[in-house]
């Protein structure tokens, strides 16, 4: 099953809570969160994966 990712966008600016992500196999290995903007403010400098 391809990997999936829980997002939290962390910047006070932003009303985002939480967004997850769903990986196809053909994903590079080594995708984290660095490479995703938040889709809601379109920065990516507040996102953080959330460990569940």
């Amino acid at each position: 099953m391809p990997k999936t990712l829980e997002v939290v966008c962390t910047r006070d600016e932003c009303d985002l809570d939480m967004v997850e992500l769903h990986y196809r196999y053909s994903m590079p290995d080594g995708t984290g969160v660095e490479s995703f903007t938040c889709p809601y403010c379109g920065e990516s400098n507040g996102l953080e994966e959330r460990q569940v």
